[in-house]
Order: C-alpha cells, then structure tokens, then sequence
C-alpha cells in the first residue's frame, strides 16, 4: 500500500526541491528590497496611487510595515496566486496525462483499484507542497533579522503551515479536472482557468450583495495579510479547506471510478 505514491513522490523530489529553491530566492529578493523601497518611497502616497480594483484583487492593506509588504510582494502574489496555480496545473495532469499516453491501461492492470491510483496520485503532491514551505521561512526570518526587521516567528510558521491545506485544495482542483477531461493539455488549462477564477470571484465579490458566491474559492480561507498584520489565525478556515481537499478527492475518485477508458 502506498507503492505509487511513494514512487510518484520520488518522481517530484528533484523538481520540488527546485521550486523551494526558486521561491526562497524571490522570498530572499523581497526581504533585500525592502529597505530601499521603504527608504525611497513615502508608503501612504504610494497606496492611495493604486486603484481600487488592484487593493482588493492583490489584498494590499499596508506597505507601511515589513509584514505589509511580506504579506502582499511574497504572500499574496507567491503563495495564493503563483503556487495556487501551480499546484491545481500540476496536478491536472497526475491523471490525464497517463490517459493521454496510453500509459493509464497498462497501470490499470496491476492489482491496483482505480480510486487507489486516484488517491496515491494526488498524495504524491504533499511532496512539493511540503518542500515548499521548509526554506522560505527561515530566509524570511534570517533576512529579516539582517536588516534590521523583526517578523514574529510563530505567525511566521502559522502561516506557512495554514498555507498547506489551502495548497491542498488548489491541487484538488486539478484532481477534479484530471479526471474529468482525457487530454492533459486541456486538463491543465482549465485547472489553471477555474482556479484563477475563483481568485478573481473571491477578490471582486467581496464587500458585494454576492459575496456569498465567494465561499467556493479556497482563498476565502486563506488570508496572509489577516496572519502576519494581526497575528490571526482561522483554524476554521483550515478545516474548511481540509473538508474541501477530501470532498474534490472523493469526487474525483469517483468520476473515475465510473469512466470509460
């Protein structure tokens, strides 16, 4: 039991291991911009300059503080949006992509059940969603600490460890759209599609009479600005993510179950 998984999870190490390596470089160019951006630019004038629609699509609340600028230049644009996309295309293809190369008939034929090779598929994506998340925080923290910017280390590791299920629920998005569509290339453009969508829905609709609409997009639950500017943390926007992740896997393995190869 697991076998897949493991060998799939195996398949992802070396380019998951690039990608930490990626952000953590973007996290560390953040941080090393910060105080000639803060030095260079009066931060109230720079965000009455924004226009609305922009402050509410990227969350931007303040540039005043580190956590303001961590939270919009790293978080919103690196986590939710970059890494949200990422792991919803990524995974619309863990399915599709066998179907579409003829390789799904021939995994079929071991003693494997279809919901299993659904559910240890989509477990092999915990390995880049956990690699992600180990070395950005600590370049955050040291970076921070070197130029002379102090970040609370606890709201720091809350909100990588809550960003896990909310990348979770993107990837099971993708689940949902690999099973659903044979070609991969199709797949991953609707994954990509209806995961920005939702970010879109959310962002626009918020503050709206149709804000309500907003509660199917995972970023609903999933706030960095709300983390690191007011030490908040919504556990229940965690749990709601985690129900969402089980309901598209449970979903996928069945439309999967009951397709025609």
């Amino acid at each position: 039991m697991g076998e897949l998984a493991r060998y799939d999870g195996r398949r992802r190490l070396t380019g998951s291991t690039v990608l930490a390596l990626a952000l953590a470089a973007l996290a560390a160019l953040v941080v090393w911009v910060y105080p000639s951006f803060r030095g260079a630019v009066d931060m109230d004038e720079l965000l009455e300059a924004y226009p609305e629609p922009m402050l509410q699509v990227m969350g931007i609340q303040t540039f005043a503080s580190f956590e303001g600028f961590l939270a919009v230049e790293l978080y919103v644009f690196g986590w939710v949006i970059l890494l949200g996309l990422y792991l919803a295309y990524s995974t619309a293809g863990v399915i599709a992509d066998d179907v579409d190369r003829g390789r799904m008939d021939l995994l079929l034929s071991l003693p494997l059940s279809r919901t299993r090779v659904v559910g240890e598929k989509f477990a092999a994506m915990s390995v880049p969603i956990v690699l992600v998340n180990v070395p950005t925080p600590l370049v955050v923290f040291v970076g921070g600490d070197l130029i002379g910017e102090s970040i609370d280390a606890a709201d720091l590791l809350a909100l990588h460890l809550l960003s896990i299920p909310f990348l979770f629920a993107c990837a099971g998005i993708g689940l949902l759209a690999s099973v659903v569509f044979e070609r991969a290339s199709i797949a991953q453009r609707v994954a990509l599609g209806v995961t920005f969508g939702l970010f879109l829905v959310e962002s626009l609709l918020e503050g709206t009479d149709y804000e309500a609409v907003g509660a199917i997009a995972p970023m609903r639950y999933f706030d960095p600005n709300e983390i690191l500017l007011e030490g908040t943390y919504d556990l229940a926007g965690a749990g709601i993510l985690i129900g969402m992740t089980l309901a598209l896997v449970v979903v996928s393995q069945f439309w999967f179950r009951r397709r025609d190869l």
